[in-house]
């Protein structure tokens, strides 16, 4: 009897333990929370070329030098560094089958879609016999093994492909021929109806990309040009995935700068619709931040884009769009100091930090090859094409990445000092500061106390000796230098500083109610 009474709580103890660790390898997405919470790191990838190998250093990966692109598999390899450098979140840009034909580019543009409901066969390693769909399912996982969400990139046109194989799908100009939006000449416009009547067939097309994508275990969606979309579409659509898993994210990409449509036969849903839709953030206009001259500028959007989320019943959020894949390499546009800028602007401004695969090692995107005649081709473009100081899209090209070594730290500490203080961040209050320059903007975020206070120098070609009044600050007050090149000089109230051009300042400072 007592053998018996110890083989089955060994029994049970075994199927707890068993229980247990199976339990351990089940991931729960939270994602919906993490970005509502300004907490998600996210950093924008291109799989076709986040892990390239690229082994004669020519820039362009030569498949009969044996070279690989990147694929799901290898891509699996960066993921630790990803961890190491403070990422928990990734955004992969589109994985969909591309067109191949009025193609921009020996590859085709990511954007340019093939298919809603498959995946992209040059993301397949051919040296694994495992499916593309098991192949992907195998990254979505090691990710989440490393606590690694995933977003993934929703086409917003079809290729010119699919509208030979579908012209149903398909907007058409007064002469019958699919509509061209923008200038984006390798894709035309869907037909997604209107907020009466949307079109349930590209409705379905857009379904089924949800489907695929929850299948594969992704954790949210970002919707390429969701302005181009009635906001009756979306809100469906959206509703529909919730259904499958209540925190699958939904980033719309629009902004308050946006405000027309990308052609005149295109539907334009601006942001606020969108966000009342069912999107949970949006890309805000940050990256207007390249255009401006005076502190004033930056604190006006920091505190416009704040008053503007706070207008919703369900909260919202926002990502720091200093720096897209539509954007200049940083380093093209002010050097390395605009990329350390955004760095510290992302990790001290209640936002969801964003960056670009290349970003943090001052990649500039700069291709010899771009452009030129190119000896092999997959579609029917012989030309490199190639957009100047931006991650290539359109290519099979080398793994992004610059020269710098010092980025990085700067990188790492940034994302570090985020998580430390997130709680400040959501819950302070932003308090913009007076300076005595205009070119330099001041700003704290106060919270029981503690204060994180980011002071940076817009002009990129001068010194600039600044006063920034902070209100009952003195010199018995606790100064913590988090980052600095030349020490503030503390008053009664104020203190004074040097910066170097381009020089972002961030200290933080206990015992100080602003």
């Amino acid at each position: 009897m007592r053998l018996m009474k110890r083989l089955f709580i060994a029994l049970i103890l075994m199927l707890f333990t068993y229980q247990s660790g199976f339990c351990a390898d089940v991931w729960v997405n939270d994602l919906r929370n993490l970005f509502l919470n300004n907490s998600a790191i996210i950093y924008e990838i291109n799989l076709r070329t986040f892990n390239a190998q690229d082994t004669n250093k020519n820039g362009i990966i030569d498949f009969d030098d044996a070279e690989e692109s990147g694929t799901f598999l290898n891509a699996i390899s960066r993921l630790d560094d990803l961890k190491r450098r403070g990422i928990n979140t990734i955004h992969v840009m589109p994985v969909t089958p591309v067109g191949k034909i009025k193609a921009l580019g020996t590859a085709g543009s990511l954007y340019s879609a093939l298919s809603f409901d498959s995946l992209n066969p040059q993301l397949a390693s051919k040296r694994s016999a495992l499916s593309v769909e098991d192949q992907a399912r195998k990254f979505i996982a090691e990710a989440h093994k490393r606590k690694i969400r995933v977003i993934i990139d929703l086409p917003s046109c079809g290729s010119y492909d699919l509208y030979m194989q579908r012209p149903e799908l398909f907007v058409k100009d007064k002469s019958g021929q699919p509509v061209v939006p923008a200038d984006w000449t390798d894709v035309r416009l869907l037909n997604a109806g209107t907020e009466t009547a949307v079109n349930k067939d590209v409705y379905n097309l857009f379904k089924g990309f949800v489907d695929m994508v929850i299948d594969l275990g992704a954790d949210g969606i970002r919707a390429d040009v969701a302005t181009n979309k009635p906001a009756k579409f979306w809100k469906d659509l959206i509703a529909y995935s919730r259904t499958k898993d209540p925190q699958f994210l939904w980033l719309a990409e629009a902004s308050e700068s946006w405000t027309e449509a990308v052609s005149p036969y295109a539907v334009f849903t601006p942001y606020n619709k969108l966000l009342e839709a069912g999107f949970d953030g949006y890309y805000g206009s940050y990256f207007n931040l390249k255009n401006f001259k005076t502190g004033k500028e930056l604190i006006n959007l920091i505190e416009q884009t704040n008053t503007n989320l706070s207008g919703y019943t369900e909260h919202k959020a926002v990502i720091g769009s200093f720096s897209t894949h539509d954007e200049l390499s940083p380093v093209l546009i002010n050097g390395k100091r605009y990329s350390e800028m955004i760095i510290w602007l992302n990790s001290t401004l209640p936002v969801n930090s964003y960056f670009v695969d290349g970003f943090d090692t001052c990649d500039n995107y700069i291709y010899p090859w771009a452009n030129k005649k190119a000896p092999v081709t997959y579609t029917d473009d012989d030309y490199y094409f190639a957009h100047r100081g931006k991650i290539d899209l359109f290519n099979f090209s080398r793994q992004p990445g610059g020269q710098d070594k010092g980025l990085p730290w700067t990188f790492v500490a940034a994302n570090n000092l985020k998580k430390q203080f997130i709680t400040t961040i959501n819950n302070g209050k932003f308090v913009p500061l007076r300076t005595t320059e205009p070119s330099v903007f001041s700003y704290a975020v106060t919270y029981k106390g503690k204060n994180i206070v980011v002071t940076g120098n817009l002009n990129f070609r001068n010194n600039v000796d600044v006063t920034v009044y902070l209100p009952h600050f003195s010199v018995d007050n606790n100064v913590i230098p988090i980052k600095i090149e030349d020490s503030p000089i503390a008053k009664r109230g104020s203190f004074k500083v040097t910066l170097n051009p381009g020089e972002t300042q961030v200290l933080l400072i206990d015992d100080l109610e602003l």
